[in-house]
């Protein structure tokens, strides 16, 4: 499970690479959490949104792996897929919501417990952050260590 978890906003993916050794915080907007999978967040958060199971997303590599230099043992850097990002900056309040909730059951089916405030206030900050994107050519990259 992840310890630290840096949402940010980088302009592509060598950009977003370039900060796996020592994170976002000095170079990017960011925005932090922690103690939670956030591969497996991103693919159920991914699933919910578009109704692609969970299986679907793994076979076609979501989320994209695009710096990994320990291969699983230290930071690595995720692409949010283009497709979460767009139903992250769609979404209306109650959207986030109902997501939060039905991420907070999948979790619970997997016997882990987590708080469905602490959900809403992970995907409303997420889906700001992407906002902040707006017509920009950057993208949302996730970094955890």
């Amino acid at each position: 499970m992840s310890t630290i978890i840096k949402f940010f906003v980088a302009p592509g993916h060598a950009a977003a690479a370039a900060v796996v050794d020592v994170g976002p915080d000095d170079f990017l907007e960011s925005l932090t959490f922690g103690n939670f999978d956030v591969e497996e967040a991103l693919i159920e958060w991914e699933g919910i949104f578009t109704g692609r199971t969970f299986e679907e997303l793994v076979s076609a590599d979501v989320p994209e792996v695009v710096a990994d230099p320990g291969d699983g043992q230290g930071p690595v850097v995720l692409a949010v897929s283009r497709a979460l990002q767009d139903a992250l900056a769609a979404a209306v309040e109650e959207r986030l919501v109902e997501v939060s909730r039905l991420w907070v059951v999948e979790r619970a089916a997997d016997g882990e417990v987590f708080d469905e405030g602490i959900a809403v206030q992970i995907l409303n900050g997420v889906a700001g952050l992407v906002r902040s994107i707006g017509r920009k050519s950057e993208g949302l990259y996730c970094w955890t260590a």
